[in-house]
């Protein structure tokens, strides 16, 4: 690199070009279909931090055999024979 030299970006349009800002149909698709897995990621993360913070919120307080009347919670099986 030579101390003379001035460089330009590459990225900073000159100024008789005006720069493209629309966007294509491809593009805004992409976009918004970014911005939905993002929606969709926020609202896992919060949900398992609920789950987290407080496991036994979301566990059923009866148990599978409750329903099962005169049967041990071993013979479900002979139940449905």
């Amino acid at each position: 690199m030579m101390d003379g030299e001035i460089f330009t970006a590459t990225l900073v349009p000159s100024g008789n070009m005006t720069p493209n800002s629309s966007m294509t149909l491809e593009q805004k698709t992409t976009f918004a279909f970014v911005i939905l897995l993002f929606i969709f990621l926020g609202i896992l993360i919060v949900r398992c931090f609920r789950i987290i913070l407080d496991p036994y919120q979301s566990m059923p307080t009866s148990t599978w055999a409750d329903g099962l009347d005169g049967l041990e919670k071993g013979q479900f099986d002979y139940a449905l024979a």
